[in-house]
């Protein structure tokens, strides 16, 4: 059990013969009763600021763990993120690359159509020319049969050719 300063304070002695003197027993009692107090007080405030620093300590190790996990959470969130971001950003560079060779593909088809287009109608042309030529040639080559035929309407007549009147 514990001494209190009360338990100091209330102690009485039992009287012999050639004792103490009671006054310098009391008086040192008395001044071990005051230092016991103010340690016995000085001992429970420790005790209770010792409490309420253990209390202060248990609620930082609370936040601490509290702000540990936060940041683990932040740092898996920004993982998360920078991965989601990644993984966006090679969709659409995938994306890119596939719709430019489309184009580029579209676009070579379409010059291949376009050459054998203009391929048809230099071919076109060139049938063209050559019937022109052909049916100008033909043309021509009549022309030039029926000039003499035309050339004898024009001669004049012979005198027994004309009809007489009369």
């Amino acid at each position: 059990m514990a001494l209190t300063p009360m338990d100091i304070y209330n102690k009485e002695f039992s009287k012999s013969f050639r004792g103490y003197n009671d006054d310098e027993v009391d008086q040192f009692l008395d001044e071990i009763v005051e230092d016991f107090e103010r340690l016995y007080k000085e001992n429970i405030e420790l005790k209770d600021r010792l409490g309420m620093l253990e209390d202060q300590i248990s609620n930082y190790k609370t936040m601490e763990n509290a702000l540990k996990e936060t940041l683990v959470t932040a740092q898996k969130a920004a993982s998360d993120v920078s991965e989601s971001a990644q993984r966006k950003s090679d969709l659409i560079i995938s994306e890119a690359s596939t719709k430019a060779n489309r184009i580029i593909e579209d676009a070579n088809n379409r010059v291949i159509e376009i050459r054998k287009e203009f391929s048809d109608y230099n071919k076109q042309v060139q049938v063209f020319k050559s019937r022109f030529k052909s049916l100008l040639e033909t043309q021509l080559e009549l022309l030039q049969q029926e000039i003499p035929y035309q050339e004898t309407l024009y001669l004049e007549p012979d005198e027994d050719e004309i009809p007489a009147e009369g």
